[in-house]
This record gives C-alpha cells, sequence and structure tokens, in this order.
C-alpha cells in the first residue's frame, strides 16, 4: 500500500513545469505579482532570458496505472518576471476511490545558486492518503518547515536545495537547456526529503497521439523511486511522458494537450 500510495502522489503530482486551464483566476493573478514583489532581491538572468511581462505555459496530461486510465492531470504555470505560480489539479481513481490533488507552489530564480529555488507551497489531497500540506523555505532552499494537517516538522539540506516537484521538474529543465548530463535534485516529501540522481540518456524518437512522430531526451531518475522523464526540445524541452517504473504498479502520464505565450 505504501509503494502504491507513492506511485499515485508521483504521478499525479509529477514534478514538471507545464500545465492547462485556459486562463488563471483574478486571485492567482494577484498571487503571481505578489511572489514578484516578495522576492525582487532573486531576480537574474536565465538562459531563457525570461522578460517582466505575464506569461502562461498550459498543458494537459492523462494519468495510467499498469495501462488503466485513471485519471488527468491539469497544470498552470504564471510567469512573472523570473518568479511564477505553479497551480496543479487532478483527478484519479484509485483503489476505487475518487481521489483530488491540488497543489499551488511559488518559485523563483536565485542569482547566488543561478537555479530555481522553491519559496513555499501548498497540496491537498482528498480521499486517498489525504492530507492538507503547507511549506515554506529559507536559507537559499537548504531549510524547510513543513505543516501537515497542524503537525510541524522542520528539515535541512546540506548543500542541494530542497525542492516542491514542479520546482523539481523545472530545474531539470534548465539543465537540460544548459547541456547537463547528470545531476542530483532533492524534493521536499510530506515525510522527508528525498535525494534523487538524474542521468540523461541518447535521444529517441517516439510516435505520441497527436503530436506525431517526435524527438525526445529521455532522463533516468534514481533514488526512492525511479522514473524516465521524456521532454521534447522541439517543443520548447517540454515534459511529453514521464513512466513510473514500480515494483507491483507500473505508471505513466502523457501530454495530450499544450499552449504557451511565454518566449
Amino acid at each position: 500500500m505504501a509503494g502504491l500510495s507513492r506511485a499515485v502522489v508521483s504521478l499525479v503530482g509529477l514534478g514538471l513545469a507545464f500545465s492547462t486551464s485556459a486562463l488563471a483566476s483574478d486571485a492567482e493573478l494577484a498571487s503571481a505579482e505578489t511572489v514578484s514583489s516578495t522576492t525582487s532581491q532573486l531576480q537574474t538572468v536565465t538562459s531563457e532570458r525570461l522578460t517582466e511581462r505575464q506569461c502562461r505555459r498550459n498543458a494537459q496530461y492523462d494519468i495510467y496505472l499498469s495501462g488503466i486510465h485513471t485519471g488527468t492531470m491539469d497544470r498552470t504555470e504564471i510567469w512573472q518576471g523570473n518568479t511564477a505560480v505553479v497551480t496543479t489539479k487532478s483527478e484519479a481513481s484509485i483503489l476505487g476511490i475518487g481521489t483530488q490533488y491540488q497543489q499551488t507552489a511559488e518559485l523563483a530564480w536565485s542569482n547566488a545558486s543561478e537555479q530555481w529555488l522553491t519559496q513555499k507551497f501548498h497540496q491537498k489531497v482528498t480521499g486517498f492518503r489525504a492530507r492538507d500540506m503547507y511549506a515554506s523555505f529559507s536559507d537559499n532552499g537548504l531549510v524547510s518547515q513543513v505543516d501537515i494537517d497542524g503537525d510541524v516538522e522542520d528539515y535541512r539540506s546540506d548543500d542541494i536545495p530542497l525542492r516542491d516537484v514542479d520546482t523539481l521538474a523545472i530545474q531539470m529543465r534548465e539543465f537540460l537547456l544548459r547541456g547537463r548530463q547528470q545531476f542530483r535534485l532533492i524534493r521536499q516529501a510530506s515525510d522527508a526529503i528525498e535525494p534523487y540522481q538524474y542521468y540523461v540518456q541518447q535521444p529517441i524518437t517516439k510516435k505520441i497521439a497527436p503530436w506525431g512522430e517526435l524527438n525526445l531526451i529521455p532522463v533516468e531518475q534514481s533514488g526512492a523511486e525511479e522514473v524516465t522523464y521524456y521532454f521534447a526540445p522541439e517543443m520548447d524541452y517540454q515534459l511529453i511522458q514521464a513512466r513510473y517504473h514500480g515494483i507491483i504498479l507500473r505508471g505513466l502520464i502523457e501530454l495530450n494537450k499544450y499552449s504557451s505565450s511565454c518566449d
């Protein structure tokens, strides 16, 4: 059961930097502006040379467990210069239990580390393995405080910043844009910090509806969870697929819609 729940959380909230829903609400826009003002000290010049104008990336994914379509995931990124608010929503049926997942993460670029860092996030899960989780980060991402249903725990990393799953995927994409072939990242989970090692593989070609034939770069993740991510350079290095390699269950998320107003 524990392995299943970890697989579901990994698939339902897989890091990923790409999102759905057509328009953000006024509240989301206000939140993005707040992040921009409160994290102005972290402004930067990145490999993508983001400007101060606001833009959105929108994506929708199908979720499969052991080949069975179990739900969908929508992700909305609202960018304001070098800060972002990422909202992920998903619905899935797990062991016959209707489960909903929602997370809002705020992130910004750090000139000190030249990486994307999580500022804070709020995650709420209803149904299977329900929880209400708040996390905040300090000391350039090396320290976090996590509140789950009123129980508070503190975490620290010696050298690698702690990140939520969305910022983790955005940093993965950043490393690909820089041409990195391997790297380490740490995810802030609900009850622990999880270090992962990533290895970039040789490009492959796959036919994926509705995109047709795509050149993809596989990135293999090893650690507490083994996942292979597939990024498409011709689609601005967006995540097309992610495969969870579980012992009992094998999971998959696959992009079916994508749009962007970002350069």
